[in-house]
């Protein structure tokens, strides 16, 4: 494995308790990552916040939108440490409902730009491969699935496995099936054996 790929893969795979599926909406059926596992990660790998790794608000902002509906924005830097000094800035803009058009009318929130923030830092995050599995499906894309070296679907002795590392680490069947589909796009059932493979060796780290 590439050194270059050292913290990618150390960081690419939420556990299931960092996710939680959005029941209603545009992004139904899509996946939640909880703001503090991101926190929780980065200072795994680098440090405390502020020692290890750190960020700055760089712009903070509102925009008009539809039917008075106003949205606000907010731009990082985010910086770990590298031996005594820091990396270049990683930016990342996010984005929350400041005005927003409800049932019962206009609504004004008073934690937009804390949203906002956390949207950024999960932004810039994501360019180091925190949760790249849920962003990317394991890396699949419509251009890569069917040039990839191995497809073979994982039998049952694999998946079988899988589930009792999740048992041994107190986690039961339905949260692991449903941990594999939010991470690898599919129940454990029809993954190959590369991606099973992949989470075994996730799971062993908890």
């Amino acid at each position: 494995m590439s050194d270059n790929m050292t913290l990618y893969n150390a960081v690419r795979t939420p556990p299931p308790e960092a996710l939680r599926e959005i029941k209603a909406g545009r992004l139904a059926g899509k996946s939640d990552i909880n703001p503090m596992w991101r926190i929780k990660t980065l200072t795994e790998q680098f440090g405390p916040c502020g020692v290890g790794w750190k960020y700055t608000i760089e712009k903070l902002w509102t925009e008009q939108g539809a039917n008075g509906e106003i949205a606000a924005f907010a731009l990082i830097n985010l910086y770990h440490r590298i031996g005594e000094g820091w990396s270049e800035p990683i930016p990342g803009i996010g984005g929350n409902s400041f005005v927003a058009k409800e049932k019962s009318g206009m609504y004004t929130s008073d934690e937009c730009y804390k949203m906002a923030l956390t949207d950024a830092l999960s932004v810039a995050c994501k360019a180091l491969g925190v949760a790249a599995d849920v962003y990317w499906q394991a890396d699949k894309t419509k251009y890569t699935r069917d040039t990839e070296p191995s497809r073979e679907k994982a039998d049952e002795k694999l998946i079988a496995e899988f589930y009792k590392a999740g048992a041994d680490k107190g986690r039961d069947k339905p949260i692991m099936a449903q941990w594999a589909r939010q991470s690898m796009g599919d129940t454990p059932e029809n993954l190959t054996k590369a991606q099973i493979k992949r989470l075994i060796e996730v799971i062993k780290g908890w």
